[in-house]
C-alpha cells in the first residue's frame, strides 16, 4: 500500500506538467523519451538469467500495451483537454480492471455495463469549454482507451508476479519498458517528425522528472505494489490520483481561472456520476 500512495503523489503532478509545461510538444514524442529515460533507469539491474523466452515475450507485450499504447493515448488527450480533466476522466480505469479479470476469469456481470454507461453520462455532464464539445468526447474516448490499456497492464503482471514470485521485479523490469519503448517508437516514424524537436530547458527537466521519476520509479513501484496489495486496495488507489492531480491542475498550475461556477458545478456533479460508476462496478461483487 505503501508503494501505491508514494506513486500517487508522483503522479499528481503529471497532469499539470503536460498539460501546462509540455503544451505545444509532439505528444508521439513525450511518450517516447518518458518510456526511454524509464528504460535507461533499468538497464543496469536487469539479470534475464533464469527468465524463459515466453516469459520475456510476455512481459514485453505487457509493457507494449500498458506503457506504449496507455501513453501514446494519454498524452494525445491533453491535445483535447485540459488537465484537470484528463485527470477527472481516468477515473474509469478501477472500472475496466473488474472488466479486465472478468474477462480472464470467463464471467462477466450485467452490472458493469451499466457502469460504463453511468461514467459516460458523467462525462456528457461536463460541457466545460474544453475547445469544443466534439473536443471532449475526443478527449474522453483517449483516455478510456489509455485506462483499458492501464488495466490490461496491471492485470496481466499481477498475475504473471503472483506466478513467478522468486523473481525480483528489478531484474526484468527493463523489459515492460522495452516493450512501451518499442510501440510508442515504432508508432513514432510514422506519426512524428524528429527534425522538430527543440524542448526548451525548462521542458527537458520536466521531461525528465516525469521519464525517471513519474515514468520509471512510479510504474515499478506501482506495480510492485500491486503485486503485494488486495485487489480491493489496488482498485481504490487507482482513484487515488484523481482529487489531488484536479487540485494540482486547477489551483497549482492556475487552470481555475479559465472556468466559471456553471462549470464547477457540472464538474462536481460529472465527478460524482463517474464516482458512482465506479463505486457500481466494484460493490458486491469480486475483485481481481
Amino acid at each position: 500500500m505503501y508503494y501505491l500512495a508514494l506513486v500517487s503523489l508522483f503522479w499528481a503532478f503529471s497532469f499539470g506538467l503536460i498539460g501546462n509545461r509540455l503544451a505545444g510538444m509532439d505528444s508521439v514524442q513525450i511518450t517516447c523519451l518518458r518510456l526511454l529515460l524509464a528504460l535507461l533507469v533499468f538497464l543496469p539491474f536487469f539479470r534475464p538469467r533464469g527468465l524463459r523466452t515466453g516469459d520475456t515475450l510476455r512481459l514485453l507485450l505487457c509493457g507494449s500495451i500498458q506503457f506504449g499504447c496507455m501513453y501514446l493515448c494519454y498524452i494525445q488527450a491533453f491535445r483535447y483537454l485540459p488537465s484537470h480533466l484528463v485527470a477527472l476522466f481516468s477515473i474509469t480505469t478501477p472500472l475496466y480492471v473488474v472488466i479486465i479479470h472478468e474477462l480472464r476469469s470467463l464471467r462477466f456481470q450485467s452490472r458493469h455495463f451499466a457502469a460504463a454507461l453511468l461514467s459516460i453520462a458523467g462525462a456528457a455532464v461536463i460541457k466545460i469549454e474544453a475547445g469544443s464539445y466534439e473536443d471532449l468526447w475526443t478527449g474522453f474516448l483517449l483516455m478510456q482507451l489509455s485506462g483499458i490499456a492501464f488495466a490490461f497492464g496491471q492485470v496481466y503482471y499481477r498475475d504473471w508476479k503472483q506466478a513467478h514470485p522468486r523473481i525480483q521485479d528489478a531484474r526484468i523490469f527493463a523489459l515492460p519498458y522495452a516493450g512501451g519503448c518499442a510501440a510508442a517508437f515504432g508508432y513514432s516514424f510514422f506519426a512524428s517528425d524528429w527534425s522538430s524537436f527543440a524542448p526548451s530547458p525548462e521542458q527537458v527537466v520536466v521531461l525528465l522528472y516525469l521519464g525517471v521519476i513519474a515514468s520509471g520509479l512510479g510504474f515499478f513501484l506501482w506495480n510492485k505494489g500491486a503485486s503485494l496489495s488486495r485487489a480491493g486496495t489496488l482498485a481504490a488507489f487507482n482513484n487515488a490520483v484523481i482529487p489531488i492531480g484536479m487540485f494540482c491542475s486547477l489551483f497549482v498550475f492556475g487552470e481555475w481561472h479559465s472556468i466559471t461556477l456553471t462549470d464547477l458545478l457540472r464538474l462536481a456533479l460529472g465527478t460524482v456520476l463517474i464516482g458512482v460508476a465506479v463505486w457500481l462496478a466494484e460493490r458486491g461483487g469480486r475483485r481481481p
